[in-house]
């Protein structure tokens, strides 16, 4: 048998993958959150030993970890026309179309938000960690909801409620202004729990999509190589685009005007939108649509 990379692709069905993607993701959340937390409440140093710690035990971890059994000649090299193969398959490329705009509508905002805080929020400093920890928090707790819809929806469905709930919230948050901190915090809480459908569900859409191709561990690296660069391309893309943009049309941190502000709340709020009702009809068009369609069709050959 082939071995088979990452954790993504141990799970056999759409509930297994996304669990098992869900646990990673969560897990890098919660570091996320103790960083924040120890910088804050503990000061740099203190963070900087739990790092080399948790480092030291996660270096442990992987060299007393078992093996995996190679299948015959699995560990030549990989041929560098191999790297391109994950791009010959059509269910990768329509994946990335999703990911790739879904991606940069979540990246946005992640590079927005303390200006946005800041100028349209007019609110202090000490609150941003706030703010984000409960973005963050939510969206680990969101994962235990998600991962249920699952069985009963499909992961691609459950990923296009997360982007419509997503598009809901920040339609909510262009309406914000000075001293709107509840329902920032609101929009904080919601939109983490979006998230979470970002972080657990593509991924599983990826192994199945490897699985699909054979899954060896050659084979799926590439798959996975694509994909995380496309994820770092979301963010470069967002803070690339976003803050000259943001330059060009009248925007400086620290304005206080509204004519300055405004470009600043679209920037923030409604191009995301924008951007994931692109990913959500680009994930129905082209994922959803065609799974329906042999159903339909198996469907009235039996009437």
């Amino acid at each position: 048998m082939p071995t088979r990379p990452g954790g993504a692709l141990l799970g056999g069905n759409e509930a297994q993958r996304s669990r098992i993607v869900a646990w990673r993701e969560a897990a890098a959340l919660a570091g996320v959150v103790l960083a924040s937390l120890l910088s804050s409440l503990a000061g740099v140093t203190a963070l900087v030993a739990v790092f080399a710690v948790l480092l030291a035990l996660g270096w442990l971890a992987w060299a007393r970890a078992p093996r995996p059994v190679l299948a015959p000649g699995a560990g030549a090299a990989m041929p560098w026309s191999a790297l391109w193969q994950p791009w010959r398959q059509a269910a990768f490329r329509r994946l990335m179309a999703v990911f790739v705009p879904s991606g940069i509508a979540s990246a946005i905002p992640a590079t927005l938000v303390l200006f946005f805080i800041e100028d349209r929020l007019q609110l202090p400093a000490n609150v941003q960690g706030a703010f984000l920890g409960a973005y963050f928090l939510s969206a680990a707790l969101s994962m235990p909801l998600w991962l249920r819809a699952v069985p009963r929806w499909g992961l691609a469905r459950t990923w296009l409620a997360g982007m419509l709930l997503s598009v809901a919230v920040f339609i909510g948050a262009a309406t914000l202004g000075a001293g709107d901190a509840w329902p920032f915090a609101l929009v904080c809480v919601l939109s983490g729990l979006a998230l979470g459908t970002d972080l657990a569900l593509p991924g599983a859409l990826l192994a199945g999509v490897i699985a699909q191709d054979g899954g060896d561990a050659r084979q799926g690296g590439a798959y996975f190589g694509w994909w995380n660069l496309a994820a770092k391309l979301n963010l470069a893309l967002a803070a690339g685009l976003a803050l000259p943009l943001l330059g060009l049309w009248g925007y400086a941190p620290g304005a206080r005007s509204e004519d300055a502000l405004l470009p600043l709340t679209l920037a923030y709020a409604v191009l995301p939108c924008a951007l994931k009702l692109l990913a959500a009809a680009c994930l129905y068009l082209l994922i959803l649509r065609p799974r329906a369609a042999p159903t339909a069709l198996v469907a009235s050959r039996s009437v």
